[in-house]
This record gives C-alpha cells, structure tokens and sequence, in this order.
C-alpha cells in the first residue's frame, strides 16, 4: 500500500463498519478456536496499521509485524502497549514463531506475487498445532479501484485459495466466503464505480464513513456473520457460499513419517 492508503486505513479503521465487523468476527473465531490465554502467543503478520491485533491484545500475548515501517508508527502511536514490529517474518521472529499457538494473514496474501511460497515459508517456521488464521478478498468479479489502490494482486475463490497451502500438512478446520449478507449491495456499488470510473471513497478506495445510524446497521448486519461463522467451525453449520471475502483456519499437522520400504525377499 502506498501512504494515503495507510493513512485512511489509521483514520477509519477504528470507525468504519467493514473494520469493526471483521474485528468482531475474528475475535470470536479467534476465541473459539484458542481460549484466552495471556501466555498463549498469537502472531498478526502483515498487521498494517494494528487494528486487528490490539483488539486481542487483552486476552493473549500479541505481536504484530509488518514490512511497512510507517504503518508500524501509525500503529504505535495508537496502541503502545501491543509489541509492534517493522521487520519481515518468519525471519525476525524466529523465536516467537516456534511457540506462536497462532498466526494471523489478514488481508495480506493478495498483495504478495508468490503467495503459495510466501505462506509455505510461514508455516514451516511454525510448530505442530499452531493455528493459521486467513482472511483474503474473493469474487475476481469485484474488482475495481478500490484493489489497484490497496496494491491488491488478486481476488480469490476457494479454489485458488486452497491451493496456497496444498501439499503442506495443514487441516483445514473451516473455509467460508464472509461479508456475504452485504455481498448483493457491494456487487452493484462495484459495478457502479467501474462504469463511472472512480471509486466513491478515500485515495481511490471505497472507504467512506457513512453517517453514525447507518454505519452502526452495517456494522451490525456484517458482524452478525459471526454466529453462522462460529457454528461452521464447530461442524454445525455450512459455510456461506458467496462474499466479498473469504476466511480459513488452518492447523498445522505433524509431518508423517517416512515409509519403510520393505526389503523384497
């Protein structure tokens, strides 16, 4: 991302119904998968500006790392006691990536050109048990101004999605499209904005705060995705099959042993 888009992301993300939702559900998600634990550690790779990360910072021992130097100021100015570092992982966290119970990609695959080597890397440095939490954007169909402006490579379907993390020993504990009961509203506003040609927010992107009342009914429509969300992790439920996003949990698996060749006789 470039500044301004840092800079919209620090403004609204405490505010806007798309940051506070998502928040919301991953907190529940988090939760359910890893009770709190303030000895547990949970890892926010690519954590950007810290939204995401301080909002667990209460009920486990939080580290967020991110490439960009400015967002990890922008984020330690809002959040200094979460520890935040500007720095690359696994490489500058080999320590904390052994005993992470788990790790967040929030939004972070799709900005990256060899995502599948980006997240074999992660998840090789991680230990038998620890937890991957993903958030990407889905629907190719949804592109616009809005991905171009956030340095977005791609959009994902389940299909694409899954295959970052094939041939590795991960279980996948759930896969669901999400922001799926606004999908329908977000589609039309998508094609609006290509056929005018701009964005209708921020810098190129389509963050605008709406007024107080309809900012707090977006905000509750989206985050009540959580309770489907949560009963799809418990095998309750099945996933949603349409959004603008999608969510995995993955766990990491301990490596079968090699197979012995019997000595033919």
């Amino acid at each position: 991302m470039q500044h301004e888009q840092y800079r919209v992301h620090a403004d609204v993300e405490g505010r806007h119904w798309w940051f506070v939702a998502r928040r919301r559900i991953l907190h529940r998600l988090v939760e359910q998968s890893l009770p709190p634990d303030r000895d547990a550690t949970v890892i926010d790779v690519g954590c950007g500006t810290g939204g995401n990360v301080a909002a667990l910072a209460a009920s486990y021992r939080c580290v967020g790392i991110d490439t960009s130097s400015e967002a990890i100021e922008l984020a330690k100015a809002r959040f200094p006691n979460v520890r935040l570092i500007a720095g690359r992982a696994p490489q500058d966290l080999e320590a904390e990536f052994a005993e992470a119970k788990l790790v967040m990609l929030n939004d972070v695959l799709e900005h990256v050109d060899e995502d599948r080597a980006m997240f074999a890397e992660l998840f090789n440095a991680s230990s038998p048990g620890c937890l991957f939490l993903i958030t990407v954007p889905a629907d190719p169909t949804l592109w616009s101004e809005h991905d171009e402006s956030f340095g977005h490579r791609r959009r994902y379907d389940a299909a694409r999605l899954e295959e970052v993390w094939r041939g590795l020993p991960a279980e996948t504990l759930m896969l669901s499209h999400f922001n799926a009961r606004l999908y329908p509203i977000v589609k039309l506003i998508r094609w609006w904005n290509r056929r005018r040609g701009r964005a209708m927010g921020q810098s190129g992107t389509d963050f605008r705060l709406p007024s107080r009342p309809a900012n707090a009914l977006l905000t509750s429509i989206f985050a009540g995705e959580a309770g489907r969300l949560t009963a799809v992790l418990r095998g309750k439920k099945r996933g949603y099959r349409a959004g603008v996003s999608l969510v995995a949990l993955l766990r990491r698996v301990a490596q079968p042993p090699p197979a012995v060749a019997e000595n033919p006789r």
